[in-house]
């Protein structure tokens, strides 16, 4: 069993982009919060064996993304 952080963006026609941090190129969307669970689940599993069919490391999660904000001049 693995555990992986996911982030969901908000998208302008409704429902959200699925983003696994620790898994690069690993995406999914949802128009529900827990449709994006069982699509991220889905996608991540999809993702690692992908991964393990090409003799690649899995990435594991060593620490919790964190959202920050920032403020410019547009």
């Amino acid at each position: 069993m693995r555990t992986y952080t996911i982030l969901l963006e908000p998208e302008e026609t409704g429902g959200y982009m699925v983003l696994v941090p620790a898994l690069a190129g690993c995406f999914t969307q949802g128009k529900t919060v827990d449709e994006c669970r069982e699509r991220a689940a889905e996608a991540i599993a999809v993702h690692i064996a992908g991964l393990e069919a090409d003799g690649e490391r899995v990435p594991e999660e060593f620490g919790a993304p964190q959202t920050l904000t920032v403020t410019v001049a547009a």
